[in-house]
């Protein structure tokens, strides 16, 4: 059994899956520490690990995966991967973003790919049915822009919305208003992306992960005109840790 951790910034996902890509076991984790790692090798037959992070791993951590596990990977830009990384600059690419790519090349091996990551930020990467990781953005993710409205303006509050609340196309208040506003606004990124894309090429696949998919999913799939499939997959980034963990191990 493999043990993989997307270590986020703001919460820890953890999944234990099969070689084949069966997931067994997933868990979400507030606080994450070496004494978790060792509960988790206790409680189940844990054979090899993989950790992503997009903050620094405590030593502690990759102390025990590595002293525990009879194969470890410590995710970076250096590791293989079954996919050819085009970046300019692949020290800079975040793992969980290249993760996703590998993830989603597993679920759709012969299709070009559109995967968009709603976490703390929106990262919007592409990946050819060739298996070559072209590139992406980086965007303001929902809370990040919420905030902005609130801190760079006077009068604006802060506003919550609820991830299954389905946001009107006008707002007749200051809260609904930049609910609409900020959650139709990512949703009609999305309708973007994927138009264009649709006039350069005859078929492609989107994914949407992360966090914060829940928000905008709903509203984008209500108001989609594209012929085109949006498809969510919550565990995109840990799929596809799993998929170079078992790449590592036979390669």
């Amino acid at each position: 059994m493999n043990l993989c951790i997307d270590q986020g910034n703001s919460r820890t996902k953890v999944a234990l899956m099969t070689d084949e890509g069966k997931m067994i076991k997933h868990f979400i984790y507030k606080q994450f520490s070496s004494a978790e790692v060792e509960r988790l090798f206790d409680l189940y037959a844990i054979t090899d690990s993989i950790i992503s992070s997009v903050v620094n791993i405590e030593a502690a951590i990759v102390n025990t995966l590595n002293r525990r596990s009879q194969h470890f990977v410590l995710f970076d830009h250096m590791t293989p991967v079954p996919i050819t990384n085009r970046y300019d600059s692949p020290q800079t690419l975040g793992q969980d973003r290249l993760a996703a790519a590998v993830g989603a090349k597993k679920l759709c091996p012969r299709e070009n790919l559109l995967i968009i990551d709603a976490g703390s930020a929106i990262t919007y990467d592409f990946v050819s049915e060739e298996g070559e990781y072209l590139g992406g953005n980086i965007a303001p993710g929902l809370k990040m822009r919420f905030m902005m409205l609130k801190q760079m303006t006077k009068k604006l509050p802060l506003v919550e919305v609820d991830e299954n609340e389905l946001i009107p196309l006008f707002g007749k208040n200051t809260r609904d208003a930049i609910a609409a506003g900020v959650i139709r606004g990512v949703a009609y990124e999305v309708k973007g992306y994927m138009r264009t894309l649709s006039e350069k090429m005859p078929h492609f696949q989107t994914f949407l992960t992360g966090g914060n998919a829940p928000y905008v999913l709903n509203n984008v799939r209500t108001s989609l005109t594209e012929k085109r499939e949006l498809r969510y997959e919550k565990n995109l980034v840990l799929i596809g840790l799993n998929e170079i963990l078992v790449f590592n191990k036979t390669t």
